[in-house]
């Protein structure tokens, strides 16, 4: 009897973690941007539909009005030039609701943070108290919290699919000119069919995944030699 009682509840442990992970599933990088519906601080919301044919980036965090995501938010609004001209559009959310998200933003706008200047918080915040896009993008990591989402980073093409995940703990503030040269690797690699080495920056050279020019084309065209080099036979780089 005590065998079976013991059975039944590594039954029903088991069932109850697979019921709570299927309920917050992580997008897999090549599958296409969960929908979801939401009040934000700048009205009703369908991501990523409403954001057309641009670059998306929805970030999570912990809770309003706490210094790391106020710091983040500011350094975020500071860059909003650089994202705009990557046609970028940013979208924040949290489990808390709206009216705060508006509280806080307001609150936001009046601190000149790092010498930057007041800035315009041009993106919305997007209220998801009942966690449903929460657990849609796998932003409840429950060893953790059950109810505050984590520092998650989505970077989703202009086609809504899903193409960069990062995940950061609560208590460490995200790089935002890191998330800035992610996109602008994503958007080069897409436009020139090429690779980005570690610590590529924007305007240094990129790699290429193959042999660059045949004996027969270098022969055609001498001057392929100066566009490419290589470092060792298996990394070949372009100018």
């Amino acid at each position: 009897m005590k065998t079976s009682v013991l059975t039944f509840i590594a039954v029903v442990f088991l069932m109850s973690s697979t019921f709570a992970q299927s309920n917050s599933k992580i997008p897999l990088i090549g599958s296409t941007a969960p929908s979801f519906s939401a009040n934000s601080t700048q009205g009703k919301l369908n991501f990523p539909n409403d954001f057309g044919k641009n670059w998306k980036i929805l970030f999570s965090h912990p809770q309003d009005f706490t210094p790391v995501c106020s710091s983040e938010l500011l350094e975020l609004a500071n860059l909003q030039g650089e994202f705009d001209k990557l046609g970028v559009k940013i979208a924040i959310i949290s489990t808390d609701n709206v009216d705060q998200h508006k509280m806080w933003v307001a609150h936001l706008e009046e601190i000149d943070y790092r010498g930057h200047g007041k800035q315009v918080i041009n993106f919305p915040v997007i209220e998801d108290s009942n966690k449903t896009a929460s657990k849609l993008y796998g932003m409840l990591h429950e060893p953790v919290s059950s109810n505050k989402d984590i520092r998650g980073v989505f970077i989703i093409d202009p086609e809504n699919v899903v193409r960069s995940i990062n995940f950061y703990p609560m208590q460490v503030g995200r790089n935002m000119n890191e998330i800035v040269r992610l996109v602008e690797a994503l958007q080069t690699v897409d436009q020139s069919k090429v690779l980005t080495p570690a610590n590529w920056e924007q305007g240094e050279d990129v790699m290429v995944p193959y042999y660059p020019y045949t004996k027969e084309q270098l022969a055609a065209n001498p001057e392929l030699k100066d566009e490419y080099y290589s470092m060792g036979n298996r990394m070949w780089f372009k100018k």
